[in-house]
């Protein structure tokens, strides 16, 4: 059934445009329309707000905001006229900015939801504007629109789960955790969207507690969710400010991390009705029923720019949780608790007297938790300054989950800043807490990260195999020299065990870095990295995290010998049985039981190539 839109005349709500449809009505359908018409209709006051019906041209306004200098203040407005239907479904107010400081500073981020009056009666909310306009112009959402969020696809959803749909993987096929990592890769966020060739307000995300220059390096992982990082500042609202409060004009911000590393989205209070707090005017994901902290604030000034004007703030207490983001605004619950984890971030830099341990809270939420631990993990990173040109970390991670289970894994990156790190932890958690088996409860999250300025690159510049002819029972001796960044040269003597039933023939013997490795063990083994349950998708988390970037791997590849039934390894099957377990009629896929003899040399360096030699089994 198309939307509904909602026209007043003298304070009474009727439903037009509804389409008339041959087939019938569903009863549940139907009483669900009258249930939210009956809610629309009883938060409307013809005197307490204006429909875009009695709006016309050239009418006087006015709206609230807070610029930083005197709290909150009146601001003057010119209606331009009223667009229908801007968007499919949505209408608009255009203004015209008339107040000095508007046209100096042009459009703000953080003004979106500043509440527009006319005749003293509420019209809706500043929302959309258009870039580079010479003119302050500014496209309002009608309140009509604003008090209909929430209505129909109901509020506060568990935060674990409230951006689910915006992030699939593919299951079905061995986990990736660096792919896993980069799953919003092209995605378009709702709050960043068009409105009739406008563009939304932009809601900065203000990074305190961290250098200013910090937020370079933090625009990618957060841009994939619709963020733009702004150097904020460090502090909290002063008691002489007063109580915080939520008030129509006042400041409405999003804590997304708080603690010694604080992210508040911010943007500016439209209504508050019976503890419903609604801003923005516009979404902010956009993924309707959501539970995200919700807080007041403190504006300290407008900083101007030709590119985009901000405000600069802090953030007070939480004091609710946003339970509704919808196309016309973002509804709050005042008193609602939202979820948050533990985040403790333990930095030890080369250039750092002692190590920096960073206690902070990170909002729940499937689509925002891993962007926002990968930022503030990085960030720490780069608190005492950039990385030099040679560099090495060591770094480890903790997940705890709310069922007793924990993902633990610890590694070395060399020249890669704070990417591959930070990227496995964020991989991680968006294939845990977008998972199709069931919720992944994230309880705290732990890391530790050690920063030295030594490259520890290196390659495989030799492999000499001893004796290249063996029998079944003895062993294969190699010796393997790793060349350094440096060019320093070390030799390794490799020993690998022939099994005494190895038919006679040729065999490869391969000597692999941790990545080729790992791309090999994906290909032979896929199984083993398969998830099709909640509990197979946390042990292959441990497996795939935990291969040793410093160790050289050294596998005699074995032929296939049985079969792998889902997880189940079969190997030394008879034929017989193992062609009626590969049966096409059972419902549980079979493959080949492929198997290697392994062994591991520590490296002290990160090994990235790979080299194969042929060995020869006699009788």
């Amino acid at each position: 059934m198309p939307k509904a839109k909602i026209a007043r005349t003298g304070g009474f709500i009727g439903l037009l445009g509804i389409a008339v449809c041959v087939c019938a009505v569903s009863p549940t359908v139907a009483a669900a329309a009258g249930e939210r018409q009956a809610r629309i209709g009883a938060l409307w006051d013809s005197q307490r707000y204006i429909g875009i019906d009695e709006i016309k041209a050239g009418m006087d306004a006015y709206c609230l905001t807070d610029y930083g200098q005197a709290g909150i203040e009146k601001f003057a407005l010119k209606v331009l006229g009223v667009v229908r239907d801007i968007d499919p479904g949505r209408n608009a107010v255009l203004v015209m900015g008339q107040d000095e400081r508007f046209k100096h500073t042009g459009p703000v981020g953080g003004c979106s939801g500043s509440p527009v009056y006319i005749d003293g009666r509420l019209a809706g909310a500043l929302a959309f504007g258009w870039s580079f306009s010479k003119d302050p112009l500014y496209g309002v959402t009608p309140i009509e629109e604003m008090l209909e969020v929430g209505l129909a696809g109901g509020e506060g959803a568990s935060s674990a789960r409230s951006g689910a749909s915006a992030m699939a993987f593919d299951y079905s096929k061995p986990i990736d955790v660096m792919e896993a990592a980069n799953g919003f890769a092209g995605r378009k966020p709702g709050a960043t969207g068009a409105v009739g060739g406008a563009t939304a307000l932009p809601c900065p995300l203000l990074v305190s507690g961290l250098p200013g220059e910090v937020c370079q390096y933090l625009a990618e992982p957060l841009a994939e969710v619709g963020l733009t990082a702004v150097p904020g500042l460090s502090g909290s609202m002063d008691a002489k400010d007063g109580p915080a409060q939520l008030v129509p004009g006042g400041t409405l911000t999003m804590p997304l991390v708080t603690g010694d590393i604080k992210m508040n989205v911010l943007g500016t209070v439209t209504e508050v009705r019976d503890g419903r707090v609604y801003a923005f005017g516009h979404s902010f994901q956009g993924y309707g029923p959501t539970n995200l902290p919700m807080a007041s604030g403190k504006i300290y000034t407008v900083i101007s720019s030709l590119q985009r004007s901000t405000k600069l703030g802090t953030s007070s207490e939480i004091l609710g949780a946003i339970t509704a983001d919808e196309s016309g605004a973002v509804v709050g619950r005042i008193g609602a608790k939202p979820a948050m984890i533990p985040l403790t971030i333990r930095v030890e830099r080369f250039n750092a007297l002692e190590p920096r341990t960073y206690n902070c809270q990170v909002a729940c939420d499937s689509v925002l938790t891993p962007a926002l631990a990968r930022s503030a993990i990085a960030g720490a990173g780069y608190q005492a300054g950039s990385f030099p040109p040679e560099h090495s970390i060591r770094y480890g991670a903790t997940i705890d989950l709310e069922d007793g289970r924990s993902i633990r894994f610890a590694n070395v990156s060399a020249n890669m800043e704070m990417m591959e790190a930070t990227s496995e932890l964020g991989g991680a958690l968006n294939l845990l807490m977008n998972n199709p088996f069931g919720v992944a409860a994230v309880k705290a999250l732990q890391f530790d990260v050690s920063i030295t300025p030594r490259n520890i690159d290196s390659y495989i510049w030799s492999v000499d195999i001893i004796d290249s002819k063996v029998k079944p029972g003895e062993e294969i001796v190699a010796d393997v020299v790793i060349e350094s960044y440096l060019k320093e040269k070390r030799r390794h003597q490799v020993r690998i065990e022939v099994p005494k039933d190895l038919s006679p023939g040729k065999y490869n013997l391969m000597f692999l870095g941790a990545s080729e490795y790992a791309s090999f063990a994906r290909k032979a083994a896929p199984y083993r990295f398969l998830a099709v349950n909640y509990q197979t998708l946390v042990d292959a988390l441990n497996v795939v995290l935990n291969v040793d970037r410093t160790k050289l791997y050294c596998l005699l590849v074995l032929p296939p010998d049985g079969i792998a039934l889902d997880k189940a390894e079969l190997p030394n099957l008879p034929r017989t049985k193992a062609l009626v377990l590969q049966s096409d009629r059972r419902s549980v896929a079979s493959m080949p039981y492929s198997h290697w003899v392994e062994k591991t040399v520590e490296t002290g360096t990160v090994v990235a190539d790979k080299e194969i030699a042929a060995i020869t089994v006699e009788k």
